[in-house]
């Protein structure tokens, strides 16, 4: 969160690359049509609904965030049926450009376990005071809504453990821009 993976997703999109959103795809198994839907109003009841009958995520994330219980019980819904839509997604992706290169954007890839899925993995970093203020600026947000939405992941020191490209975002653009290239590249190598 706020470190970020937009900007560098963006760099990664202009290069050519396929870039997949976790959070679209989680807004896609939430619709009324979706894998997830029908569980989640099970789970947390009509509540969630906004007036058009589809889940109003700052409604649920509000119920979630600040009670370990019930966002591991929404994890253990939406996770499921992200992964299972992100890999289809993926496997299409892969048939209409075999040697494109697909980039997946996720908060929590390595908290879901979803990474082991990955060919690559490349973590987004800066300092955590860059990414609170950066969170901080986003429109609507509040310090104590933020503060547990960090809490609730994995630390960027941990997830670098598992990274196989680290790209830190704390300088200026440009040297962010000049990672993501380096990056870019490596995988144009490794697809071709």
């Amino acid at each position: 969160m706020a470190c970020g993976k937009s900007f560098v997703a963006d760099a990664l999109r202009e290069y050519g690359c396929h870039v997949i959103e976790a959070d679209e795809v989680g807004h896609q198994v939430l619709q009324p049509d979706g894998e997830a839907y029908g569980q989640v109003l099970e789970a947390f009841g009509t509540g969630v609904l906004d007036e058009n009958g589809a889940i109003d995520r700052s409604r649920l994330a509000g119920m979630v965030f600040g009670d370990p219980v019930q966002l591991e019980r929404l994890n253990l819904i939406v996770h499921p049926a992200v992964r299972k839509r992100a890999l289809k997604v993926f496997e299409e992706t892969r048939q209409r450009d075999p040697g494109g290169v697909v980039v997946y954007v996720a908060a929590i890839l390595i908290e879901s376990g979803a990474w082991q899925e990955m060919d690559k993995i490349i973590v987004v970093t800066c300092d955590r005071a860059q990414q609170m203020a950066r969170a901080m600026h986003r429109p609507g947000a509040v310090e104590t809504a933020v503060l547990a939405r960090l809490e609730n992941q994995m630390p960027l020191e941990k997830k670098q453990t598992f990274a196989d490209y680290v790209i830190d975002t704390s300088g200026t653009k440009e040297d962010t821009l000049r990672q993501t290239a380096l990056v870019y590249e490596e995988l144009r190598r490794l697809a071709s």
